[in-house]
């Protein structure tokens, strides 16, 4: 799966959650819940609709590895090959 994909996919989920956001609303290196506006369990809706869409779990112990886009993508990048 390239980076775009991948970044598709991760906004996809994102709106499931925040249908107003657009990718360029997220700025990549910034927190995603304060970004697109979601609270703690907004941000658990969304890990569960990118799990749904990827097959990939994150555990609550990797939360601080996936709280920005950039790396979200790279989380996701090593555990989809």
């Amino acid at each position: 799966m390239s980076v775009d994909e991948l970044k598709q996919l991760i906004v996809a989920a994102i709106q499931e959650v925040a249908p107003e956001i657009e990718e360029s609303d997220i700025d990549p290196d910034e927190d995603i819940r304060e970004e697109c506006d979601i609270d703690s369990m907004d941000f658990l809706n969304f890990l569960a609709a990118l799990k749904n869409s990827s097959g990939v779990n994150i555990p609550e112990a990797d939360y601080p590895q996936v709280n920005t886009l950039t790396k979200m993508l790279k989380y996701m990048a090593e555990r989809l090959g």
